[in-house]
C-alpha cells in the first residue's frame, strides 16, 4: 500500500453524480437512501462528491436501493478506457452532451414531482403524456 490519500478520480465523480442523479429522480433525500443502505448519510455526501470510492459490492446494493441497473452509473461514460495523464489519473472522461434531457434542470425537477405523485395520478400523468405524444396508452 503506498499510503498516499486517495484522489478521486473523473470517474469516481461521474459515478457519485449518477448516483446522485438517480436518487434525485426517485425523490429521495441522502438521509433515505443512507437508511435504505443501512449506511450514514455523510457517506452518501461523500459518496455523491467523490470523497469516497464506491465499492463494487456498493454500488450493486445503490443499484438495488435505486432500482436501476449498475450500468446506469457509467452511463455517459467514453467506451473505450479514459485518456491517463502522464501520472496515470484519469483527467477527462466525456463533456455532457447538450441534447441529453436529463441534463437539463426542467427535467430533473419534473421527475422529482413526478415521483412525489401517488400511483394513480402517476399513471393518469403518463397516460397524458403518451397521448400527447401520440402514443396508445
Amino acid at each position: 500500500m503506498s499510503g498516499k490519500p486517495f484522489a478521486p478520480t473523473a470517474v469516481d465523480e461521474h459515478i457519485g453524480q449518477r448516483v446522485q442523479l438517480r436518487r434525485m429522480m426517485m425523490g429521495l433525500s441522502q438521509k433515505d437512501l443512507a437508511k435504505i443502505c443501512g449506511v450514514t448519510f455523510q457517506q452518501i455526501q461523500k459518496y455523491e462528491s467523490a470523497g469516497n470510492r464506491i465499492s463494487a459490492s456498493r454500488l450493486f446494493e445503490l443499484s438495488m436501493a435505486l432500482d436501476t441497473p449498475v450500468s446506469f452509473f457509467f452511463q455517459g461514460l467514453p467506451g473505450n478506457l479514459p485518456e491517463p495523464t502522464r501520472r496515470g489519473r484519469i483527467m477527462r472522461v466525456s463533456e455532457p452532451q447538450p441534447d441529453d434531457p436529463l441534463a437539463k434542470n426542467e427535467s430533473l425537477e419534473l421527475i422529482k414531482l413526478y415521483w412525489k405523485l401517488p400511483d394513480d395520478q402517476r399513471q393518469m400523468v403518463m397516460k397524458m403524456v403518451k397521448s400527447l405524444n401520440g402514443i396508445e396508452a
